[in-house]
């Protein structure tokens, strides 16, 4: 879906507590960090991948825009959630226009929609593993609904949606940029305010994607029952602030208590996939997004997986000039930034 004249991209992370955007230069000595910056919504904005409140938000990615001096309009944005499916399927061997004109028909056998009440798109990954006559391809469908509505998002507030993107193909964008490919299987996990995206990648090659209706959200939800506070001062509780309001040590309780069951829910679609590829263990997973903060989450998780855990910086490889940025921010920022980062490599031409 293109509207833009211009190869210039900007990334616009629209998360349902959070909205990031970031802009990249290509530059001969590597990508160079131009503009990041961040701005909270209240809860209830969006609900699961939902906009509630169009003009809202479309306020607020002004605002951003405006607070960071960000003049570029055309953007790249992304979705996720139980609105998008991403499957990996095997088909008779091709070309890629013979696929355009049946792939309407192999994917209503692998999508739970209504296949007319979706947008499809397709990669081809190559031959399949078990078969020289099949090819392997990445399908992803989205609702429409969905897609209609971020666009609207993104026009009322005065920006041109160039490209709509899947939350962990970003994701995976921006750690490629950051780590050198390796034969082992790589999981990233992304823990956003309200859904997580796993996407497990083979070299350079995502093999398996899910994502899963769990987040920081939880946190906040457990925080205000216990306390009977709004959301918004759960979120200061649960960020330290408030202290009065609840104890360390239940705090604590509460962080362990719902990052326990984020570890078991990742384990069992890391046990499924497993089930698909017994050969392929996940030797290291890599965290994003607000839920990578919590400390006792990371420990929990390399316990429950048996796997190393670490989180993403997607700053690494970028070149940053420091009278522009501060450093403490961008470390603080880090996993949040990461798909917003993988949205501002896109570029317009691009499929």
């Amino acid at each position: 879906m293109l509207f833009g004249k211009k190869n210039h991209l900007v990334g616009l992370d629209i998360g349902s507590r959070t909205v990031k955007v970031a802009e990249l230069l290509d530059t001969k000595k590597g990508y160079s960090l131009k503009r990041f910056g961040a701005v909270d919504i209240a809860p209830g904005l969006i609900e699961e991948g939902v906009v509630k409140e169009p003009a809202v938000v479309a306020d607020a990615i002004r605002q951003l825009f405006k607070t960071h001096n960000v003049k570029e309009q055309n953007v790249a944005i992304s979705i996720g959630g139980y609105s998008v499916i991403v499957k990996k399927i095997n088909v008779q061997s091709m070309t890629e226009e013979e696929l355009q004109d049946i792939i309407y028909y192999e994917a209503e056998q692998y999508i739970p929609f209504d296949i007319s009440e979706v947008n499809l798109d397709f990669q081809i990954l190559g031959e399949a593993e078990n078969d020289s006559n099949q090819m392997s391809v990445m399908l992803v469908a989205a609702k429409k609904e969905m897609v209609d509505d971020y666009v609207h998002l993104v026009q009322l507030a005065g920006l041109n949606p160039c490209i709509i993107d899947i939350d962990a193909f970003a994701l995976q964008n921006i750690y490629e940029v950051n780590y050198d490919s390796t034969d082992d299987n790589v999981a990233l996990i992304d823990i956003g305010a309200s859904k997580t995206s796993l996407n497990i990648l083979k070299g350079d090659v995502s093999v398996f994607m899910r994502d899963v209706s769990l987040g920081c959200g939880q946190i906040d939800y457990k925080i205000a029952s216990s306390v009977g506070c709004s959301f918004e001062e759960a979120e200061e509780l649960k960020l330290g602030d408030k202290k009065n309001r609840i104890s360390s040590e239940e705090l604590r309780e509460i962080i362990t208590s719902v990052t326990t069951d984020w570890s078991v829910e990742i384990r069992r679609a890391l046990d499924y996939f497993y089930s698909t590829d017994p050969e392929g263990r996940i030797s290291r997973i890599v965290l994003s997004g607000g839920g990578a903060h919590i400390e006792a989450f990371t420990h929990l998780l390399g316990a429950e997986t048996s796997s190393e855990v670490e989180i993403i910086n997607p700053f690494a490889s970028l070149i940053i000039e420091d009278k522009h940025f501060d450093r403490s921010y961008l470390e603080q920022m880090a996993p949040q930034a990461a798909i917003c980062l993988g949205l501002s490599l896109r570029r317009v031409d691009d499929k």
